[in-house]
């Protein structure tokens, strides 16, 4: 190995602009199953580092290393604004989870997993199903959201936390939860965003819904009654609230200046493309639901589920999300500050307290 390589490859990491003092970042390769992994692990000030693995095809390593850091501390504040005794973690898998992704490659992922010795815990992300959690489970035990232990799909906890958000969002900003009288712009239809969609169609919500699959769209039309805009105009609709909840990065120098809603209140993951993003919201007048507060019931489902289940506890615990997010909104007027910039404080007060 060159004599320079060494020492440019672990400055790439200490240097890296998502690095923040991350407890270990471990890279991954078994060729016999094609594995290639990172597992990052923010913090464990809290308990052993949860957070689910994503299976991706990355163009490039260091987008994978890049996920890797900045979602594991995503999910550490996560965690600890959910009041989980969790710290925060997270693993990215290098393929196609339709064509690269194997039994033999999750089982092997499962073995390093156990070389971590429980300071992260594994669960499903993006690409990674049921099935491959019970593979993971084969080589260890540091494994949530398998068909023995879980309470099966996270996203109906997602949704409903989502939905209790955007109640706290209304209530601060209109004075009433009752949204029989609101216009709700929900950007993507996959398993959270259909089920949020349903919640604020049994509260009586008009709905104007966008997904990049028609036939999606179509189906939700059908059951809502709703109108359907393309997804890159679902943010600019005339609308009381808008919900996003597809990709992430969506609020945007682009895309704030043509926002009508009050309220940004959505399941989607790093919704703010940047810190400016927020207090550009701010600015002008409209509340954001900080998008790891809000979407913390899939992980608080993942995290309080055992082989009995624990619905209630799960179900208790994911209502909670609206008082959390009323008291961000109350302190954040109160300080002047920015609903994020808040919801940091209090997961790192939690943090401290901890440490």
């Amino acid at each position: 190995m060159n004599a320079i390589t060494k020492p440019r490859q672990a400055t790439a990491v200490f240097d890296h602009p998502e690095f923040d003092d991350h407890e270990d970042v471990m890279f991954i390769r078994d060729r016999a199953t094609g594995l290639s992994a990172i597992v990052a692990v923010h913090s464990t000030a809290l308990g052993p580092a949860l957070g689910g693995c994503r299976v991706w095809p990355y163009a490039h390593p260091t987008e994978a290393l890049q996920d890797a850091l900045r979602l594991s501390k995503g999910m550490t504040y996560k965690n600890a604004l959910a009041g989980l005794d969790l710290g925060g973690g997270k693993a990215v898998i290098i393929a196609d989870s339709g064509k690269d992704k194997t039994e033999a490659m999750m089982e092997a992922f499962g073995a390093h997993v156990d070389r971590l010795n429980g300071t992260y815990i594994t669960a499903e992300d993006v690409g990674v199903t049921t099935d491959d959690m019970d593979a993971v489970a084969r080589r260890t035990t540091h494994v949530r959201g398998t068909s023995a232990i879980g309470l099966g799909d996270p996203s109906p906890y997602t949704a409903l936390g989502v939905f209790e958000g955007i109640k706290a969002a209304a209530r601060h900003v209109y004075g009433t939860d009752d949204l029989s009288q609101r216009t709700v712009s929900v950007q993507g239809l996959g398993h959270v965003g259909f089920d949020v969609a349903r919640h604020l169609h049994e509260a009586g919500a008009r709905l104007i819904l966008s997904d990049i699959r028609d036939a999606q769209v179509d189906n939700a039309r059908s059951r809502f009654g709703a109108e359907a805009v393309s997804p890159d105009q679902a943010h600019a609709v005339d609308a009381d609230i808008f919900a996003p909840c597809a990709l992430g990065a969506g609020l945007n120098h682009r895309t704030i200046p043509d926002i009508k809603a009050r309220i940004v209140a959505g399941a989607a993951n790093n919704q703010l493309e940047t810190a400016q993003d927020g207090v550009s919201l701010k600015e002008r007048g409209i509340l954001y639901a900080p998008d790891y507060a809000i979407n913390a019931g899939g992980v608080i489902s993942i995290a309080l589920a055992t082989e009995k289940g624990h619905e209630t506890e799960v179900r208790a615990k994911t209502l909670q999300i609206g008082a959390t997010l009323t008291e961000i909104f109350n302190r954040a007027l109160g300080k002047d500050e920015t609903p994020e910039t808040v919801a940091d404080e209090m997961a790192e007060e939690r943090l401290k307290h901890a440490g």
